[in-house]
């Protein structure tokens, strides 16, 4: 079965407790400008800015996807630290990218400037990346 990526406008209690598994591994410099785990994900679903990778009715990966009129940005990518390394990640933004296309626009990761692990992702997906100031 594959990963569904989506949009999530509503999460149901479980999705919840799969957010906060999700972001409980994510290093600190993740966050900015949020407070932390709960301050992110709960903004993220009251904007609709929240996607998720989901595979059998579990969410693996989470990201925030703001849609702007011709360039939409990723941030705040993170997959379940048991689930890392197995593409996770790959098909949220493979997905976003389409996303993005379909609407006219580009798709470019966003991350605090000067995180490898960001710059990395970038280079291996061949995706464009802007770097917020620290």
């Amino acid at each position: 079965m594959p990963i569904v990526v989506e949009l999530l406008n509503q999460a149901t209690y479980q999705d919840q407790q799969d957010l906060q598994k999700i972001y409980r591994d994510a290093p600190d410099w993740l966050f900015a400008p949020f407070t932390g785990e709960m301050h992110l994900i709960e903004d993220c679903l009251q904007d609709g800015s929240l996607i998720a990778g989901r595979f059998n009715d579990r969410l693996l990966g989470a990201a925030r996807l703001q849609r702007h009129h011709d360039v939409w940005h990723l941030s705040h990518l993170c997959v379940r630290k048991i689930t890392r390394r197995r593409g996770v990640a790959e098909r949220m933004v493979n997905e976003a990218q389409k996303m993005a296309s379909q609407s006219g626009a580009t798709l470019r990761l966003l991350a605090p400037a000067g995180h490898l692990e960001a710059q990395a992702l970038a280079a291996k997906l061949k995706v464009p990346l802007d770097e917020l100031p620290m």
